[in-house]
């Protein structure tokens, strides 16, 4: 099994965090991998955000539906995209989902908690004084795991299919 995979299958959603603080070099290094995502015609219309001061994690975590958890995190990845793209969600998609690998190679845990058309995502985009023509894509709580649950997946047969889609005859 080559790194890539090894990385991607060992990753979990992690929700609660040790106090542990996380090295700027490691937080710079998500920050580059993201930034390294593809972009639809190279466009890479985002705009990429580190928060460690406690009060502003409170605060984000305070406006989010199903993200309380931030507030205990070490850092959260705020990753924005120009409303005016037409593909600042998937490209935005893309550079969490780099971001998150990159992360899970540093032993830390993460969880993505959906920015984009939820209620929240304008006043974070204030609260952290993004310019207007960005949008909140996604927030990525990240820190040293206090605990690492393993969730049931759904077996690659039963999500997959090679050529064409089959519906099993009983």
């Amino acid at each position: 099994m080559n790194l890539g995979a090894t990385l991607i299958k060992s990753r979990r959603s992690v929700r609660s965090f040790t106090d542990a603080p996380v090295d700027d070099e490691i937080v710079h290094e998500a920050l580059e991998c993201a930034r390294l995502a593809p972009t639809a015609m190279n466009l890479q219309p985002w705009l990429f955000g580190a928060v460690k001061d406690k009060t502003l994690l409170k605060q984000i975590a305070d406006l989010t539906d199903h993200g309380r958890f931030i507030e205990t995190a070490a850092v959260c990845f705020a990753i924005f995209g120009e409303k005016d793209a037409k593909y600042y969600l998937e490209d935005g998609c893309a550079a969490t989902e780099n971001l998150i690998i990159c992360l899970q190679g540093y032993g830390l845990g993460t969880c993505w908690v959906a920015g984009d058309k939820k209620e929240y995502g304008e006043p974070v985009r204030k609260l952290l004084n993004v310019p207007d023509k960005y949008t909140l894509v996604s927030l990525i709580a990240g820190g040293f795991p206090k605990e690492i649950t393993m969730p049931k997946k759904k077996h690659l047969d039963e999500v997959s299919f090679m050529d064409t889609w089959k519906e099993e005859e009983a």
